[in-house]
């Protein structure tokens, strides 16, 4: 007899089935398997830590990357801030471990499949992505990179809730207090940065002038 809850199909408590309203989410992206027929195109190859769950990217690119320092993210990663890269829920392919997975959605603290929620490998743990409405977010260090511009296309666009960091990164990226584009930029930011959202803004105030 086994001691893991991973024989139990990790944390869904599904017992394996693909049948049965409870268990829709395996025909939906992003869990789907992406049939032959559909030529998904493969670019990159990641996996957790113990590598019962694998997956393939047909994106060269992500739709975009960041590093997160919010304490949410500090605390679930272990790590001072997150990297995550956005990916449209069909740019993945599980190859193994699919049926395998954990869930955690962190307002409510509930191990339910309900978006947006934290998607984790159920025997290692490790974090395998965030799975949003409409997106996900997938975490550039479970990627085997082949060669440094396959790594190069991962950089980050910005940071996000840098006020919260644990260290200082020099790196001139633009650095926000919350939400990239929904909050403010610190003064560490790329003065180019901090001028254009001035002017966006700006824009944004004379058109609700306008259509008042």
């Amino acid at each position: 007899m086994s001691n893991s809850t991973y024989t139990a199909n990790g944390d869904n408590g599904d017992q394996g089935s693909t049948e049965g309203e409870l268990n829709a989410w395996k025909h939906r992206a992003p869990y789907r398997v992406h049939d032959k027929a559909e030529d998904f195109k493969v670019r990159y190859e990641g996996s957790c830590h113990c590598g019962k769950v694998r997956y393939q990217l047909s994106r060269e690119k992500p739709l975009d990357a960041k590093y997160c320092h919010c304490t949410t993210c500090q605390k679930i990663h272990g790590a001072p801030f997150q990297w995550a890269a956005i990916f449209h829920k069909d740019d993945i392919n599980f190859t193994h471990g699919h049926h395998d997975l954990g869930w955690y959605e962190s307002s409510e603290k509930t191990c339910v499949h309900k978006l947006p929620c934290k998607v984790s490998c159920a025997y290692c743990r490790t974090p395998i992505m965030d799975e949003g409405r409409n997106m996900i977010l997938l975490f550039p260090t479970l990627i085997d990179f082949k060669t440094p511009e396959d790594r190069k296309n991962f950089d980050i666009s910005c940071h996000m809730f840098y006020p919260r960091r644990v260290l200082d990164i020099n790196d001139g990226k633009p650095k926000w207090t919350g939400i990239n584009d929904s909050s403010d930029l610190i003064e560490d930011s790329p003065q180019d940065a901090v001028n254009e959202l001035k002017r966006k803004r700006q824009d944004e105030q004379e058109k609700n002038k306008n259509q008042e």
